[in-house]
């Protein structure tokens, strides 16, 4: 299973879940929980909607394998790895997780696990990684985005873009299905965050594509990852001088399905 940091959680879950977007959790039925396990909580930003969706004295208790992103999160947290949870069958009314099936070898067995622990629901959130688009007024930015995302798809050795994760909770033997979609968009424009003058330096650097070079050299010869980390570079130093000029512009939006069945 891959590892992410605390800065790449922060940076990449900043600002999900707000207003309307909430609305594509109704499945889950949070309100009328008393215990719920968000697994692979990481730094926690999931775990806390979910204790602002579940009324009254609601226990929501976040689990992650990483004791570094545990430290990032809000309590009560254990220390628990997905396909072997330390808690009692029928634990909870509700087993979530954001992110975390695209990043695993057997959902199905993970869904088994939560299904375990579960006396009522299981739920996923789970992103569409192939069909994430990008609009910019760098011109070459939403076509490098598409080549690395192609790379990254290639090499990442998961299903990276499961989205709809139905098919997993049937054969994970969970029944009453049902999928929400919920498009989660991240934009830059003026004023700039410093988060956003981040990233575009980030850009700048290549610092991004030397992150995930382990996964993207598994996609693409080193001579073709070389060719994109320039043009990425040069891309990047457009973004910053259309930044620091006022003009830049940039639209992400991620696909995400919310996945609910039950036990």
């Amino acid at each position: 299973m891959r590892r992410f940091s605390e800065e790449y959680l922060s940076r990449t879950r900043r600002g999900m879940w707000t207003g309307e977007a909430r609305d594509a959790l109704a499945d889950l039925d949070l309100r009328s929980a008393s215990r719920v396990l968000d697994v692979g909580c990481g730094t926690g930003e999931f775990t806390g909607v979910l204790r602002d969706e579940c009324l009254g004295d609601g226990l929501v208790v976040g689990a992650d394998r990483d004791p570094e992103l545990l430290a990032h999160a809000d309590g009560p947290v254990v220390r628990a790895d997905a396909l072997s949870l330390p808690f009692p069958d029928g634990t909870f009314d509700v087993v979530a997780c954001q992110a975390l099936l695209v990043n695993l070898p057997d959902p199905v067995a993970a869904l088994r696990e939560f299904a375990r622990v579960s006396r009522g629901r299981v739920a996923a959130v789970e992103p569409d990684n192939a069909a994430v688009s990008v609009d910019s007024t760098v011109g070459d930015e939403a076509a490098l985005a598409r080549r690395a995302r192609e790379l990254y798809l290639d090499g990442a050795g998961t299903d990276v873009s499961l989205g709809d994760a139905s098919g997993a909770f049937e054969r994970a033997g969970l029944s009453d299905v049902s999928v929400r979609r919920y498009d989660f968009e991240r934009t830059v424009e003026p004023p700039y965050s410093e988060a956003a003058v981040r990233a575009a330096t980030r850009k700048a650097s290549g610092a991004g594509l030397r992150e995930r070079r382990g996964v993207l050299t598994d996609g693409a010869s080193a001579e073709e990852l070389d060719a994109l980390r320039e043009s990425w570079r040069a891309m990047g130093r457009e973004a910053v001088r259309q930044l620091r000029d006022g003009e830049y512009r940039r639209r992400e939006t991620v696909p995400f399905y919310v996945t609910v069945g039950r036990v």
